[in-house]
């Protein structure tokens, strides 16, 4: 899951994404309503978190302006704001939900979940190739019915990859795909997590393989 995380209060922004990461999710964070709308332009995220008091405006001036261009992401406003009007004109305003600070992070992933399972949103879909089956609803991983345990990035990687079945994905959308904006990461780190999956899925006899051309990207293609 890649989220949108706007916030311009550090502390709480370094704790909300370190607690999200925590959760196997990739999280983008933008400080200032710029940010935000440069960030949500392209589309590519699952969820945005948005406060609304931010140092160049009012964060909920960017959903009638994310709506308006067909951007239908989920957007679930963080704010101190916890008056009934105030929550009225946000959802008025396209936002999805609501949620007064203080909060707790439990309450926060309950909400990102429940927005999830909205039927524009829902991602319960299983994937099968060779022997191996994806379940994106529960994230798990699967060859012959036995579970393949797999740590986060190689399952991002492994989604990516699936979701662009017999066709080259280019590095930059891998990377894009397994690490946030912000992660400081080595040259080789995507090349190490493919290498590390690809030998997994060899020695489950997942009936997959992944192959590379330097420099470009990697392709999933069925065994024969």
């Amino acid at each position: 899951m890649r989220i949108l995380l706007v916030e311009d209060e550090p502390e709480l922004a370094s704790a909300l994404r370190t607690a999200l990461k925590r959760h196997d999710m990739v999280v983008d964070h933008a400080a200032s309503l710029l940010e935000a709308g440069d960030f949500a332009a392209e589309d590519a995220y699952d969820a945005i978190l948005l406060d609304r008091q931010l140092p160049d405006g009012d964060g909920l001036t960017l959903v009638p302006k994310l709506r308006a261009r067909g951007n239908a992401t989920p957007v679930l406003v963080l704010t101190a704001r916890s008056d009934t009007s105030d929550k009225v004109d946000g959802l008025d305003m396209g936002a999805d939900d609501y949620l007064a600070k203080p909060f707790a992070f439990e309450e926060l992933l309950a909400r990102l979940r429940a927005l999830l399972r909205r039927p524009a949103n829902m991602q319960t879909q299983v994937i099968r190739a060779g022997q191996m089956a994806f379940d994106f609803g529960h994230r798990e991983v699967s060859i012959r019915g036995e579970a393949l345990t797999l740590p986060r990035r190689e399952l991002l990687v492994l989604e990516a990859l699936l979701r662009r079945m017999g066709r080259m994905v280019q590095r930059a959308s891998l990377m894009e795909a397994v690490f946030g904006l912000d992660d400081e990461i080595q040259s080789n780190a995507l090349d190490t997590h493919v290498s590390r999956l690809r030998r997994k899925l060899a020695e489950a006899d997942g009936g997959v393989e992944i192959n590379g051309v330097r420099g470009v990207g990697y392709m999933l293609r069925e065994t024969s």
